[in-house]
């Protein structure tokens, strides 16, 4: 039940937590930073390594072991069913969430088979781990929604110290009956990865429509690192509702949304030449 909140269809929360009215179109958020697929481990004896970076979807994974191993785009995503991967029910056969960010070294007998499935028992051994399992339950959630929950904080957080305060807003908009209105969903839904949402973005049919569907998407939207995990079991305390990045290093919280419209103008106010407004 929404309590003192403007109307469902008048903000949204866009990614990297810049908030703005639906009306306006489009606004600008966070930029992708480019991560070497293969890094060097040891000077003497270099061994060559996948490094896979904190929020990449299950897409850049496989398209980053493709390339790591030399394979034709797309065999790693086909080699999933047949990976003999150990998934939550509720995953379905998708592995999102879990494919663990971390540097795993390869050799000559490096597959995907073989790399998906130290990824998924890697994830599987961190997060069936008592201080997760614990804290979803704390939270009266299962671990895979617990997993979810630390995907949209790794998409949306601008910073790790953010990262408790959005885990906040998640589950105090998800109490209050509140859509979350996360606009890292509705880009999952589309493949893309532009900070640009527009109107009609946030009218498109899909579970991952976070304006238009009630409660989390069907499953994460990325695979989330370790401090985005801890975010999602253990969200700092308050009662916020909305956040807006105003600049780097400066993301305003609030509960109020008039105080939120003051946060956003400030945002307005000291914007880029070219980038969207906030209205």
């Amino acid at each position: 039940m929404q309590t003192n909140t403007p109307p469902r269809n008048t903000i949204r929360l866009t990614r990297r937590g810049r908030v703005a009215l639906i009306a306006t179109g489009a606004v600008v958020a966070g930029t992708a930073v480019a991560v070497p697929l293969l890094t060097l481990q040891g000077e003497e004896d270099p061994k060559p390594a996948l490094v896979i970076p904190e929020g990449w979807r299950a897409t850049q994974v496989y398209a980053a072991v493709d390339k790591a191993l030399a394979l034709p785009p797309g065999t790693t995503k086909k080699a999933v069913p047949t990976a003999g991967l150990t998934l939550p029910n509720d995953a379905e056969g998708n592995p999102e969430g879990y494919l663990y960010p971390a540097t795993y070294p390869l050799d000559d007998k490096s597959t995907p088979r073989l790399l998906l499935k130290v990824m998924v028992d890697t994830a599987t051994k961190k997060f069936n781990a008592a201080p997760v399992a614990a804290g979803a339950q704390r939270n009266a959630m299962n671990v895979y929604q617990a997993v979810t929950i630390a995907s949209i904080v790794q998409a949306e957080a601008a910073t790790k110290a953010d990262m408790g305060k959005v885990a906040r807003v998640v589950f105090n908009r998800l109490e209050r009956g509140m859509p979350l209105q996360m606009d890292s969903t509705i880009h999952y839904a589309l493949n893309r990865r532009t900070p640009n949402t527009t109107l009609s973005d946030t009218r498109i049919d899909s579970p991952y429509n976070s304006y238009q569907r009630m409660g989390l998407p069907p499953t994460p939207i990325a695979n989330p690192g370790a401090d985005a995990m801890r975010a999602a079991i253990r969200p700092t305390p308050g009662d916020w509702l909305y956040f807006v990045t105003v600049k780097p290093g400066d993301t305003r919280f609030t509960a109020d949304y008039a105080e939120h419209q003051r946060n956003v103008a400030a945002f307005n106010a000291q914007r880029r030449p070219g980038q969207s407004p906030a209205r």
